[in-house]
């Protein structure tokens, strides 16, 4: 179980796909992000031997989509599309939704 420090500006590659993240925003202190339920891994990190993905994290990742966690702590930029869903300690992130802009009547 591989805990990191996230901060803004680190980029992270998934060790199941192509798909790769920058970190927009951060909660501090130490976090688990996998991609595909396997640890994320820095991005100038050597390959690691091809992992499969976990099924229940099958979903798909999508190139410049931002990722949120529940309360927002936590925001990624999907660099580079594939398979594999982003999680965070265990709990899915969520593309983040538009804002609604104030009307101009």
């Amino acid at each position: 179980m591989a805990m990191i420090a996230l901060k803004a500006g680190g980029r992270f590659k998934s060790a199941v796909s192509e798909v790769q993240v920058m970190v927009i925003k951060a909660p501090p202190g130490e976090h688990r992000v996998q991609c595909g339920g396997v640890d994320m891994l820095g991005a100038n990190a050597p390959a690691p031997e091809p992992a499969a993905i976990d099924s229940a994290d099958s979903g798909e990742t999508l190139i410049g989509k931002r990722y949120v966690n529940a309360d927002e702590s936590l925001e990624l930029l999907c660099t580079k599309g594939g398979k594999g869903s982003l999680t965070l300690g265990g709990a899915a992130l969520e593309i983040k939704q538009a804002k609604q802009l104030p009307s101009s009547d």
